[in-house]
């Protein structure tokens, strides 16, 4: 791991309409942790402090289980600036096996710089763990708090953009799905416009826009695994940011939404869930470093 430097990044921030309203480039902290074979993992320096996590009852796309909204404390950490890539995946996938073995080129969408999908949660654990064994480093898939809390950057709109979002700022579907004469997905939310639907991944960071964190793709491309068990709502959540385990629930949390979204889907406050086991080619993950 080399030490820490500086890197600068642009933000963009949309009206309602989704029209850009503000850019500028900004700042943060970054590391870069060289895997071998010409391949980095790029992590940056995510700051402490505290947000609301949760959405209001007001908030298109709203659910209940994205309720009560609380205030939660999050302690310093450092996070991929991407989603896991396939090049990535690679590399670690052919480290020696800690506890589960891991296929080597599971994506259905094929890019060494696009991100690893077809990936359950339990692959993405032994991805962290061999990482782990490997760099003596500790990482580990972000709790739900921690992913949140990131994805917003210190705002509290339903996007770290603002009150929209489009499909030039973000790989999701922003074409109406329509079932037996009915929208079952929109693909624009709030006064914003549709857009495109492109059906597949794109490479990490083709849209070159962070949030204000300087992560890039928190939301779509693909949905990401967080360590937390689902639980229907935030009631006793932790307040600490830590990961939920507690749960009656054995299923695990996604954040971020995908490609295969619409961008309601897509929101900083949005949650999925799915069995620990289950590969699907619009999910994937990103990991933390532990500071």
């Amino acid at each position: 791991m080399v030490d820490a430097s500086v890197f600068e990044f642009e933000i963009l921030t949309v009206d309602p309409c989704g029209q850009p309203c503000d850019s500028r480039r900004q700042s943060a902290l970054h590391r870069i942790k060289d895997l071998g074979h010409g391949i980095g993992l790029e992590l940056v320096a995510i700051p402490g402090g505290e947000f609301v996590m949760g959405a209001p009852m007001t908030e298109e796309g709203w659910h209940p289980s994205q309720s009560p909204q609380h205030l939660v404390t999050i302690a310093p950490f450092w996070m991929g600036k991407y989603p896991i890539t396939q090049a990535q995946w690679q590399v670690v996938a052919a480290l020696p096996k800690v506890n589960h073995p891991l296929p080597p080129n599971p994506s259905c969408f094929a890019g060494a710089n696009r991100p690893v999908e077809q990936v359950s949660w339990q692959d993405a654990i032994e991805f962290c763990d061999r990482l782990s064994v490997n760099t003596g480093d500790t990482y580990r898939l972000p709790s739900e708090a921690e992913w949140e809390y990131a994805c917003r950057a210190h705002t509290s709109t339903p996007f770290w953009t603002g009150k929209t979002i489009t499909t030039e700022l973000a790989n999701y579907s922003g074409v109406d799905w329509e079932y037996e004469g009915r929208i079952c997905s929109k693909g624009s939310y709030g006064e914003g416009p549709l857009g495109s639907d492109r059906r597949e991944t794109t490479d990490v960071g083709s849209f070159a826009i962070a949030n204000p964190f300087g992560l890039y793709d928190m939301h779509g491309l693909v949905r990401e695994w967080c360590l937390d068990l689902w639980h229907d709502n935030y009631e006793g959540a932790p307040a600490d940011g830590t990961a939920w385990i507690d749960s009656h629930h054995n299923q695990r949390l996604l954040r971020g939404g995908s490609w295969n979204s619409g961008p309601r889907a897509c929101r900083s406050a949005s949650r999925s869930k799915l069995n620990p086991e289950t590969h699907l080619y619009d999910v994937g993950f990103r990991v933390v470093l532990e500071r």
